[in-house]
């Protein structure tokens, strides 16, 4: 019988740490491929094989996937690049795409037991008004908003693919926003809780978001290589939340008052395109896009039915996640 082992890309990502974590405190094995200048390599546990290259590079991921015949790898592909910006982007294609086809391709060369990939609910295309978005299983990316998730939809059709036509065992899971405590890259939900708790935000707009806690996350993505069908898709997310809905909760969290101005996020798109166009031409990156602000204000009711039926996927309610995460960031000196 053949001994399991975990690979991991993306492995010093908030997902991708929470993941190793909870698998090395089950006694896996477990593979992480990790870039040679990444500095959070010493968040990973000791008790991971850490490999260094990265998912554009081929030699790497031959060693990475270099297997004695009597072990049966599960891959995890954690490993992308995450962007607000609304338009094309070339390293965002290359991580998201290609990076996924190259890793695809080592899945297939070597017959791995499963694949998991980590797509994004960004990759499903929106439904309109209030309708409750569940899981599709063809992906074309003139639906999507975003170079990001569009880069996604590319990749999640890659998958299938391989599924379809080359007989891989995969699964896809769509998380909403991933948020919680031990965000050491300091996301935008986790960098909204700093800049409140500091005085920083005088106010906010209207729209709602959703966001999947980091650690539910980590357990449905291990629950889906064993549990995951084949060519199945499964979205993971938490219940959909208002930005006053949001503040308000970090003020309880913080011991601290509330933002009372909220105004209509339609109003903030023009200056969002304004934002985009300042910072290309001064090659600075920003946050107020039009990608950020159509996140805020379309349809964000997304179903994690499928994933609780047959993973076990569990959602901790939202205010806990925002509890731990205020208690994280207090115990690291941020607030």
């Amino acid at each position: 019988m053949k001994s399991k082992i975990y690979l991991l890309t993306g492995a010093t990502g908030n997902l991708g740490s929470n993941i190793i974590r909870k698998l090395i405190s089950s006694g896996e094995s477990v593979r992480a491929l990790v870039m040679d200048d990444d500095l959070a390599v010493n968040r990973i546990p000791q008790e991971t094989a850490i490999f260094s290259g990265n998912i554009l590079d081929i030699e790497s991921l031959d060693r990475f996937f270099d297997l004695p015949a009597d072990e049966d790898a599960y891959v995890i592909h954690c490993a992308g690049m995450v962007s607000l910006a609304t338009d094309y982007s070339s390293i965002v294609h290359d991580v998201n795409v290609v990076g996924t086809r190259n890793v695809v391709d080592q899945c297939i060369r070597h017959k791995v037991r499963k694949l998991v990939y980590i797509s994004s609910t960004s990759a499903i295309p929106e439904l309109d008004g209030n309708q409750k978005i569940i899981e599709v299983n063809s992906f074309d990316p003139d639906l999507i908003y975003g170079y990001y998730g569009k880069s996604k939809a590319l990749a999640s059709q890659i998958v299938m693919d391989a599924v379809r036509e080359q007989g891989l065992d995969a699964s896809i899971v769509f998380p909403t926003g991933i948020f919680g405590p031990y965000d050491y890259g300091f996301g935008l939900v986790t960098s909204n809780i700093i800049n409140f708790a500091k005085g920083r935000v005088p106010g906010g707009l209207t729209g709602s978001f959703n966001c999947a806690d980091v650690r539910d996350l980590a357990d449905g993505v291990i629950s889906c290589c064993e549990k995951g069908g084949r060519g199945e898709g499964y979205i993971m997310g938490n219940k959909t939340v208002t930005v006053k809905e949001l503040f308000d909760t970090i003020a309880e969290c913080c011991g601290m008052k509330s933002v009372k101005l909220i105004i209509p996020g339609s109003l903030a798109m023009p200056l969002a395109a304004l934002s985009e166009s300042i910072g290309n031409i001064i090659g600075k990156k920003t946050i107020l896009t039009r990608f950020t602000i159509y996140n805020l204000l379309r349809n964000n009711n997304f179903s994690s039915e499928k994933a609780v039926r047959e993973l076990g996927y569990s959602i901790r309610p939202f205010r806990d996640t925002i509890r731990d995460e205020v208690e994280w960031l207090r115990s690291e000196g941020r607030i």
